[in-house]
């Protein structure tokens, strides 16, 4: 086994947000699937940035979120995702490194410009988002290090990312090399909508290649094709080390072997946006997982993680992590 450069090392998309407050009649009138992530082309992308109000740019992205939370709590983080030379491209940049990521993946000096999500949110903030790939979907095998990846505890991969057969070629060769290091892969579905693009792949590099996988529950039932999830759980019981089952207001259920571990959702919380709290659950359970948490403990630092993000605008932490976590649980 290599020795250990990060904690963990997050792939995904290298996406900018841009945040609107909306209410349910604008997706009526727009055709949108509240909750869904749909991908978008430029043009609909210009099209609902001149429809939609005041909005609040932010850099995000989902693995970027998780990249950012593990840094937050303290941990070693590195990330992989493609963006233009752009302005954007340097905002992403810029944010991701200030707060202690490592980011090296070399832009891309032509194309498409870096990606946008616009993330509406409706009043009883859940989000539903219209995403331009732009710049991502040039991520591809050559932007895998070897090196990086032999010398992360765990190579943690976005769903989203498996449009592009670029990001798909990625994922596999950074698991690859991750397996071959003895190191661990893991990997967040993202999205219903996501898994029903993809379901037998997804499956096959689960069975074959994921160690810890995260999901919620309309996710992990979608995988499955059931409307239980009782017998969701069973299915993924066996396929992977760990699952991560995440239920909004419900908590958590961790997986692994036949045993399982409930976390409780921290209700202590006023919520405001919903972006980010899948993301953030995965930074806390890796973050604890990786410097020797057990499950319930690493659990509860994902609960306070995610619990955190869901109570102001954005998808990255407003607060210190490893300060919060100290104070709520020592």
């Amino acid at each position: 086994m290599a020795d250990i450069r990060f904690d963990t090392t997050c792939i995904g998309n290298a996406i900018v947000d841009v945040l609107s407050k909306i209410d349910d009649d604008f997706l009526t009138r727009e055709n949108l699937v509240k909750n869904s992530m749909n991908l978008i082309d430029e043009a609909r992308a210009e099209d609902l940035y001149a429809k939609m109000s005041s909005a609040i740019e932010i850099s995000g992205g989902s693995a970027g979120n998780t990249a950012a939370g593990v840094a937050s709590l303290g941990g070693r983080s590195n990330y992989i995702g493609k963006v233009r030379d752009d302005q954007l491209g340097a905002i992403f940049a810029h944010d991701i490194r200030s707060i202690g990521v490592t980011f090296d993946t070399e832009m891309s000096a032509q194309g498409a410009a870096t990606a946008r999500s616009f993330i509406l949110v409706t009043p009883d903030a859940h989000r539903t988002m219209n995403t331009y790939l732009g710049a991502c979907v040039e991520l591809g095998p050559d932007d895998i290090d070897p090196a990086t990846i032999a010398a992360s505890a765990v190579t943690y991969m976005e769903g989203y990312l498996w449009d592009p057969d670029g990001g798909k070629a990625a994922f596999r060769k950074a698991a690859k090399i991750a397996h071959e290091a003895d190191q661990r892969v893991s990997l967040t579905l993202s999205d219903s909508f996501c898994i029903d693009r993809f379901r037998s792949e997804f499956i096959e590099f689960i069975d074959g290649g994921v160690d810890i996988l995260f999901a919620n529950e309309d996710e992990i039932k979608s995988l499955y094709q059931t409307d239980d999830l009782a017998a969701a759980i069973d299915a993924v019981r066996g396929k992977v080390e760990i699952a991560c089952v995440t239920r909004s207001a419900e908590g958590s259920i961790i997986i692994q072997g036949d045993a399982h571990v409930e976390i409780a959702a921290d209700r202590d919380v006023d919520v405001v946006d919903t972006t980010g709290a899948g993301d953030l659950y995965a930074a806390g359970f890796l973050y604890g997982f990786t410097n020797g948490r057990s499950l319930a403990e690493s659990g509860a630092i994902a609960s306070l993680a995610a619990a955190e993000v869901i109570s102001h605008i954005g998808a990255r932490p407003a607060t210190n992590l490893n300060e919060l976590i100290t104070q709520k649980l020592g």
